[in-house]
C-alpha cells in the first residue's frame, strides 16, 4: 500500500539528518495521498539510520492505523490537523532545529528582514500562542495543530509555508514531503540570519514592502520568472 509514498517519506526523513535539522529522533516527516485520504508518517522514536520504507506507519485522517507494525510519531495528530485544514499541502515536517526553536522559545515571530526569507515566505513566520492547561491535558498534539491553524486565520499557508510553536519548535509544509523538508531548511537558515541581525542591531527594521513583494513574486505566482522558463 502506497509503496512509492512510503519510500519518499522514508527518504525525506533521512534528509532531516543530511541537512543538520535533527538530532537523535527529534523530528518527523509525513506525506499524504489525497486520493485515498491516507497519511504516511515516521514511526515514533525510531533512529533515522535504521529507518526503512516498510517501517512507515500508514494512518487515516482520524489517526487510525491502516498499515504498519510500529506506532506512528507522537506528533501525528498535529500533522493530521494540518492536512485537514490546509487542503493544498502534501507534506509536513516537524523539527527542533536550533535557531527556529530559539525564536519559538522566545515566543517571537520570525520577522522578514531580508530577501532570502522573502524568496520563500511572503511575510513573517508566525509564532503560535501557548496551549492552555486544558488544551495540554486533553489532546496536546491535536491541539498543537489547532493553535497553528488559529495562527493562520487571515493568512495563506501556501505563501507562508511554516510556523513556530511557542516554546516548542517549527512545523513546515509543502506540495509534497520533499518541499516540506526544503522549507524546514530554509526556515532554519533565515532564523539564524535573523538572530545574527538582531545581535548586530536590535533595532533593525524589516525589509521594505516593495522589495519583499518583488523577491517573493520572482519565484511565485503568475509573474514568476526565476529559473528556466518552459518553452511555450
Amino acid at each position: 500500500m502506497l509503496e512509492k509514498l512510503k519510500e519518499d517519506v522514508c527518504r525525506a526523513n533521512r534528509q532531516l539528518v543530511q541537512y543538520g535539522l535533527v538530532f537523535y529522533s527529534w523530528g518527523n516527516v509525513s506525506g499524504i495521498d489525497r486520493s485515498s485520504g491516507l497519511v504516511v508518517i515516521k514511526p515514533s522514536g525510531v533512529s533515522y539510520d535504521a529507518l526503512k520504507p516498510e517501517d512507515m506507519a500508514v494512518v487515516d485522517l482520524e489517526g487510525r492505523l491502516v498499515e504498519g507494525d510500529l506506532h506512528p510519531s507522537t506528533d501525528m495528530p498535529t500533522h493530521l490537523e494540518l492536512y485537514k485544514a490546509f487542503g493544498q499541502i502534501g507534506g509536513v515536517v516537524h523539527t527542533h532545529s536550533t535557531y527556529a526553536a530559539g525564536w519559538a522559545q522566545a515566543g517571537r515571530e520570525i520577522p522578514l528582514m531580508g530577501t532570502t526569507q522573502a524568496d520563500y515566505f511572503s511575510g513573517a513566520v508566525p509564532c503560535t500562542r501557548s496551549l492552555t492547561v486544558r488544551e495540554t491535558e486533553e489532546a496536546y498534539e491535536r491541539n498543537t495543530g489547532k493553535v497553528i491553524i488559529e495562527a493562520f486565520e487571515g493568512k495563506d499557508p501556501s505563501s507562508v509555508p511554516g510556523v513556530i510553536c511557542r516554546g516548542h519548535g517549527p512545523f513546515t509544509w509543502g506540495k509534497d514531503c520533499f518541499e516540506a523538508v526544503y522549507h524546514a531548511k530554509v526556515l532554519e537558515e533565515v532564523s539564524k540570519m535573523n538572530f545574527i541581525t538582531s545581535v548586530i542591531d536590535p533595532d533593525a527594521r524589516p525589509l521594505p514592502e516593495h522589495i519583499r513583494m518583488k523577491h517573493y513574486s520572482r519565484k511565485h505566482g503568475p509573474d514568476a520568472y526565476y529559473g528556466q522558463q518552459a518553452e511555450s
